[in-house]
């Protein structure tokens, strides 16, 4: 194999149908420049190694590594790394894509920028089903560089920009002491501070990579980091936080009183808008419960008010209140009938309380009629109503009453 400019480090584990997806796109290459192809398989069970090997046949420079075991994803990824003999290295998941004549143009772009470790550019949330780039994940108005150190005007965009410099193509003599174990700091932010602190980083206007939100092999299956998205808002403060401290100890970042002040609301902030992307996506799984936590993080980060909130405020209580009836109900196996009294809809506030998790088994009626008292749930809307019940002999701990599940809910 000639020595590669350009190594392709793939990570992958029982993926087969899509890791020949991204092979046969890496196939179509034309760059005026030798690669590698790198995989690292975590010890697959499926045909992931016959898949590879029909490649490797028809002639595409594939380093194919078989894990004993399954060790992890960041094992997996180091493995691929270390083998790795390119000049440059771009990481890609097994089920994404590359923008094969963008990535020709990036690493011109490096060869002409010596100084500079890492080139970062946003990428393209890709719908392969029906064949669109959906949107970028973030923007950049224009090629940007900045100098080594210069973590202030790094840190400022990252801010101001919201952007998340998780694609890249790195050089590999800073790659391998860029990468390290991250976790309860965001990798990409860890990374950065390294990268920066090697040499010059970049961020370009366009995107070279295409991450597939719904693949052509599996339509509805979940987009892999999707939890990431839905939950690790302290991993991203941590990350910045990382950030800080490192150019600080390298002497570029002031850490007076003041200083870190600004810092940690400025964390804070990020954090927060990152969580309302979050909030959207709890109601989107009829998770109010979650989706209200975090909107009161963000009040109290200042973004109380944030557009993508929406009319989220005004039914979060009621939706909260639900849920938590769901929650308590389906919590006590007895309980076989939930009685929602003075309730209009009733078939309607049954769907959602199905959606919001209520046990299978649990009849969900307006009136308890013959059903045993010792097995029925109720909603009372009042506190006479709810002495009602309880003196037919439901036992009070059964026995909701609205202002309960919903008086402490405050927005």
């Amino acid at each position: 194999m000639t020595q590669p400019k350009l190594s392709i480090c793939i990570p992958t584990y029982n993926r087969a149908p899509y890791l020949e997806k991204a092979l046969a796109c890496l196939a179509e290459a034309q760059w005026p420049f030798a690669h590698e192809i790198v995989i690292s398989d975590n010890a697959s069970s499926d045909n992931t190694a016959e898949v590879v090997e029909r490649f490797i046949t028809q002639g595409l420079p594939i380093r194919y590594l078989r894990c004993p075991v399954n060790a992890g994803p960041g094992p997996n990824l180091t493995n691929a790394i270390r083998h790795a003999q390119g000049d440059y290295m771009i990481y890609q998941g097994d089920d994404d894509l590359l923008i094969l004549p963008r990535i020709a143009e990036v690493v011109a772009f490096l060869d002409a920028s010596p100084d500079v470790s890492a080139a970062h550019a946003p990428w393209y949330l890709h719908d392969e089903v029906n064949r669109v780039d959906t949107r970028k994940f973030y923007e950049v108005a224009e090629d940007t560089k900045f100098a080594q150190g210069d973590f202030l005007s790094v840190f400022e965009f990252l801010f101001q920009g919201h952007v998340f410099p998780e694609i890249a193509i790195y050089r590999m003599d800073a790659v391998r002491s860029a990468f390290v174990p991250s976790h309860f700091c965001f990798w990409p932010f860890v990374y950065l501070a390294h990268f920066l602190d090697a040499g010059a980083v970049a961020f370009l206007k366009e995107p070279f990579y295409r991450s597939v939100t719904a693949s052509t092999v599996a339509p509805e299956r979940a987009q892999a980091g999707m939890d990431d998205v839905m939950s690790s808002w302290d991993l991203y403060r941590g990350g910045l936080e990382y950030f800080l401290h490192f150019g600080a100890a390298r002497g570029q970042l002031s850490m007076g009183e003041e200083a870190r002040a600004i810092y940690a609301k400025m964390c804070q902030i990020f954090t927060a808008l990152r969580m309302s992307v979050a909030v959207r996506l709890w109601v989107a799984r009829h998770d109010y419960v979650r989706a209200y936590e975090l909107y009161t993080r963000m009040v109290i980060a200042g973004q109380g008010e944030h557009p993508s909130l929406g009319d989220l405020k005004d039914r979060l209580p009621v939706m909260v209140g639900l849920q938590r009836l769901a929650y308590a109900v389906s919590a006590v196996p007895e309980i076989t009938h939930l009685v929602l009294s003075d309730t209009q809809d009733v078939a309607h506030i049954a769907e959602l309380l199905t959606s919001m998790g209520l046990r299978d088994g649990v009849e969900v009626v307006a009136d308890g009629g013959s059903a045993d008292p010792a097995t029925t749930a109720v909603l009372a809307s009042s506190a006479e109503r709810a002495d009602e019940f309880i003196e037919r002999g439901h036992p009070r701990g059964f026995v909701f009453l609205e202002q309960e599940l919903l008086g402490n809910v405050v927005v």
